[in-house]
């Protein structure tokens, strides 16, 4: 039984946006900076070189990250503003096929014929553009496209991420940095499937299990191929 004012369900889609550019950042950057230094280690180098090639993954990384975020997003917001004036401008030439096209859509989740053309007829005199846009093309507030946000939120978390490996790298002997730097890596990483989880609602186990074992996967295939090259130098 459910009462006006309850507070016992919790919803977590209106985090999606800001959630899916942090984890990625900070998966990212825990990853490939790890990685990296892990790499460059297998290869014999010393500390000021493991460090340096850290440090330049770490800005290179949360440049690209926020670059890419930012395009990739814009891209799909000026395809929302397109898709917004091609459905005002409908709106506008023809009012009564959008009312149609409306009320069809209700139809199609399951109202009768008659209550469907009732709530397009009133959503339509409410807001025409809004039940539009919401009902007929699936655009939300909750999954708005918001560049900047998108941007810095990976660029931070990315940089942030691709610190707690060259933390562990700067405080370790060069003979133990591939082992501390993995271990640290991949503790990082579980704790970051698992506070995600916890604030995105999604099983903990499976998010954490998720991102610890590409992360693993990642170092170990770096440390394969900088062992490899050392070798061969």
């Amino acid at each position: 039984m459910s009462h006006h004012g309850d507070d016992s369900e919790h919803h977590y889609v209106h985090r999606i946006g800001w959630l899916r550019a942090a984890v990625l950042g900070a998966n990212d950057g825990i990853v490939s900076t790890a990685s990296l230094i892990v790499g460059v280690a297998a290869a014999s180098a010393d500390r000021e070189t493991i460090l340096i090639a850290g440090i330049a993954g770490l800005v290179a990384g949360a440049t690209a990250m926020a670059a890419g975020e930012y395009v990739s997003v814009s891209s799909q917001s000026d395809t929302e503003r397109a898709d917004l004036e091609t459905e005002r401008l409908a709106l506008e030439a023809s009012p009564e096929e959008e009312l149609a096209e409306l009320a069809e859509v209700y139809e199609g989740r399951g109202l009768e014929p008659a209550l469907a053309k009732e709530v397009a007829i009133q959503l339509t005199a409410h807001d025409a553009l809004g039940a539009h846009a919401r009902d007929e093309l699936g655009m939300h507030d909750t999954g708005a496209a918001r560049p900047l946000q998108a941007a810095w939120t990976s660029a931070a978390t990315f940089s942030i991420g691709a610190g707690l490996p060259l933390i562990a790298v700067a405080l370790t002997p060069v003979a133990q940095a591939i082992p501390v730097v993995s271990v640290a890596s991949l503790a990082s990483l579980a704790l970051l499937g698992a506070v995600s989880s916890k604030v995105g609602g999604a099983p903990v186990v499976r998010a954490t299990a998720r991102v610890t074992l590409w992360g693993a996967f990642a170092m170990a295939l770096t440390a394969g191929i900088g062992s490899l090259v050392g070798a061969a130098i």
